[in-house]
């Protein structure tokens, strides 16, 4: 035998006559040539055992020895040629026929069901609804249930963002109806191009969506006439909370708007969230995305089904679609009905005692004193009250609502805490 110039043994291979597995002989490289490398699976090697052992001129052992394999195994792939013939040889699953903890076949059926039902709804929030609609049945974990809508196709890869950490509530509420958030969902265009302008309404602590209408116009009087149904409906909250855009606020001193105005005579305090921090009335923000997703996606044909598509949705948001926040509950279960009913008459504003009430002209100014000084056009005929904190200089209330400040000596109304001259004065001598 001749070694190789590498150092290694001749190679050993096995001829491909079916008569003449496990014979070896020694290669002889000069007469491979170009030829290619050769690869030979599991499946052809069975296929090559099986058609020497059909030959009948070797015994199993030896055909056995030739492959490297046991007889053990040789007699499985025989019994199942002589079963299942040349599909026998092919590997098949090893898992097991039967797993307790698969999901059966008529629950997959109602989560599949479900999840076309409420196509937006998650795992977890379709396991609370069905615990709730068939309690009888042990529902499989929420991890389960997506899996199974993932291989049905039900579920799509979401696009991972980086989020913006969460922020405290700057309002807590701890029971329904202490506090109300409004705003509008972004407008959109219906299918015949008409405009659509919703305003929403909903309970901090219960969530629950009082309102989701379609106005006419974004204006204070619209806006009016849509919170006035729902105070009538479900009473009138303490405080609401809104953005700073139009009705809700303006460049006028406090803020004050026909709507915020309006608001004050009820009794309702007011509050806004800072400027370009949506995240504090986040609650209501994130009901508006839901709210996008079931009736805007695509928008309706028209106003007037638009607008029914909001009833419905207000409906499901309320009592069918489980809130994880809420324990699973709806939100109608939770919440309460106010104690506050909407007047029969606008009330008065109050001011304490010793505040001097002066009323504003329809230009927008105060008189002091025989001069005019003007304030603003959106106190035109209304009521305000001076209260003299030092000599002539005045804090300015619209109700329970500091708007400014009076000096009575220069005439000169600010939004924002001038410094008296005099006290300006009085330090520089010192």
């Amino acid at each position: 035998m001749v070694a190789s110039p590498l150092g290694y043994r001749p190679a050993t291979w096995v001829t491909d006559q079916p008569g003449e597995i496990g014979d070896s002989a020694e290669a002889d490289f000069s007469k491979l040539g170009n030829m290619p490398w050769q690869e030979r699976n599991a499946l052809d090697q069975r296929n090559e055992f099986i058609t020497a052992w059909l030959k009948r001129e070797r015994s199993v052992a030896e055909l056995c020895r030739g492959l490297g394999i046991s007889r053990k195994t040789g007699y499985k792939w025989l019994e199942r040629f002589e079963k299942y013939g040349r599909d026998g040889l092919i590997d098949v699953s090893r898992a097991p026929h039967h797993n307790p903890q698969a999901i059966a076949a008529a629950e997959a059926e109602s989560i599949v069901a479900a999840r076309i039902k409420y196509p937006h709804w998650g795992a977890r929030k379709l396991r609370l609804w069905l615990q709730r609609e068939q309690p009888g049945t042990v529902w499989p974990a929420a991890s389960s249930i997506g899996e199974l809508l993932k291989r049905e196709g039900l579920i799509a890869d979401r696009k991972r963002y980086r989020r913006t950490p969460p922020s405290e509530p700057v309002w807590p509420a701890q029971v329904p109806n202490e506090l109300w958030c409004i705003d509008f969902k972004g407008w959109f265009r219906c299918g015949d191009g008409a405009r659509c302008d919703p305003f929403t309404a909903s309970d901090w602590c219960s969530r629950l969506l009082f309102c989701c209408r379609a106005v006419e116009r974004t204006d204070g009087p619209h806006v009016q006439g849509v919170t006035e149904a729902s105070f009538r409906e479900h009473g009138v909250p303490p405080a609401i909370v809104s953005d700073n855009g139009p009705p809700f606020a303006s460049r006028a001193p406090g803020g004050l708007t026909r709507y915020s105005m309006w608001l004050l005579r009820l009794g309702v305090r007011h509050e806004r969230i800072e400027p370009g921090r949506p995240e504090q009335n986040g609650r209501h923000e994130r009901m508006h995305r839901t709210l996008k997703q079931e009736t805007a996606s695509p928008p309706a044909a028209n106003l007037r089904l638009q607008q029914q598509a909001f009833a419905r949705f207000q409906r499901m948001y309320n009592e069918e679609r489980p809130h994880e926040a809420l324990g699973g509950k709806t939100p109608a279960q939770v919440h309460t009905a106010s104690t506050r009913q909407y007047p029969a008459r606008l009330p008065d504003l109050e001011y304490p005692y010793g505040v001097q009430l002066r009323r504003i002209s329809q230009q927008g100014s105060l008189k002091w004193r025989c001069e005019r000084t003007f304030l603003s056009a959106v106190l035109a005929r209304e009521t305000v009250g001076l209260l003299e904190t030092e000599d002539q200089f005045f804090e300015v209330y619209f109700g329970p609502l500091l708007i400014g400040w009076f000096d009575g000596r220069s005439h000169v109304f600010a939004p924002e805490q001038p410094e008296p001259k005099r006290r300006r004065r009085k330090e520089e001598k010192q």
